[in-house]
């Protein structure tokens, strides 16, 4: 790892070591009968978003966890709900994805998802775009339009948010739900008049297709990206989990230091240049911790949105999905 050379960077530093400490403590409590127990493999859900993107492309999950017998298996998904529906059905044991998927997966008959972990909000990695020539200036301006959006993602509720922010709601648009890739290709071509996106998407848009900026997520979201893993694993394994989420923290402390580094690093695993990767990363909060007062607020707040507009069928706790002592 590199070294941290300014007094910032140490601060920084010292303060990622400090939420090791608090994500260990948290997580130990519920340690069973053999807490030396370790599971053959550990098989993570990831995006080409977020800190997991960094973890896997350094190795330094895979360096910690071979010498305990643990072999990483990793699964890359487009977007949050179907990483979450793999989770639930119990294809993956650890998964990292926007603040929205997971109020849908707890709202899935049987949901075992819980809240292990989270990061700090970071509202403007997350925006509504539309063509450098569209004509369309205002929130207000959406009304009518084609707006492409991945349904369930965190992007699914910001569009809400933005939509209510202009006095309108989903009836008053036309949603083109598509996964992201497919967003764009739509996007590019003029199929739709917006789409509401999240980075690397957001940059890559901005940067290669010139899109313009309606909104970001600031004063609109909070944009929480959390870890979530199945009840039955996290407690069986809370000592994997804590491992787990300090290597997050620590390839957080270095991306948050190192954004030129990291974006170079990155641009050779997933072929995106480091003039799109690097803006999304300075927009990023960087600091793994456990869950806070402030996050539940939030998905609180997420949760009884979708409830009360009909796309959630009940209402959600979502302090539900915590582990006993969290």
């Amino acid at each position: 790892m590199e070294k941290l050379t300014t007094w910032p960077e140490r601060l920084s530093f010292l303060l990622y070591a400090l939420a090791f400490f608090l994500l260990s403590f948290s997580l130990m409590a519920h340690a069973d009968a053999n807490p030396d127990q370790f599971p053959r493999q550990l098989r993570v859900g990831y995006q080409k978003s977020g800190t997991l993107i960094f973890l896997k492309s350094r190795g330094d999950l895979e360096k910690r966890l071979e010498p305990l017998g643990v072999k990483v298996q990793w699964a890359e998904f487009p977007f949050g709900p179907p990483m979450l529906e793999a989770l639930n059905a119990g294809s993956l044991d650890f998964a990292t994805t926007g603040e929205t998927p997971p109020v849908f997966a707890q709202a899935a008959k049987g949901s075992q998802l819980v809240y292990v972990g989270q990061e700090p909000p970071s509202p403007e990695s997350e925006a509504i775009v539309v063509p450098a020539d569209s004509k369309i200036a205002t929130l207000a301006e959406l009304k009518g339009r084609k707006v492409a959006v991945a349904k369930g993602s965190n992007a699914h509720f910001l569009l809400i948010a933005a939509l209510a922010k202009a006095g309108l709601s989903l009836k008053d648009i036309q949603p083109v739900y598509l996964p992201p890739a497919e967003a764009r290709a739509a996007f590019e071509r003029g199929a739709v008049e917006a789409w509401a996106i999240w980075d690397f998407y957001r940059a890559a848009a901005q940067v290669k297709l010139k899109a313009r900026l309606l909104t970001d997520g600031q004063g609109l979201v909070s944009n929480f990206e959390n870890y979530s893993s199945r009840r039955p694993f996290a407690e069986r394994y809370p000592q994997l989990l804590t491992i787990v989420l300090e290597e997050i923290a620590k390839v957080d402390a270095w991306a948050g230091t190192h954004p030129e580094t990291a974006a170079a690093i990155l641009s050779k695993q997933i072929g995106l240049e480091t003039e799109i990767l690097l803006p999304a990363i300075q927009r990023r909060r960087y600091g793994a911790s456990p869950i806070t007062p402030q996050f539940l607020a939030s998905q609180q707040k997420i949760a009884d949105t979708l409830h009360s507009i009909g796309l959630i069928p009940q209402a959600v706790k979502v302090e539900q999905a915590l582990l006993k002592t969290q």
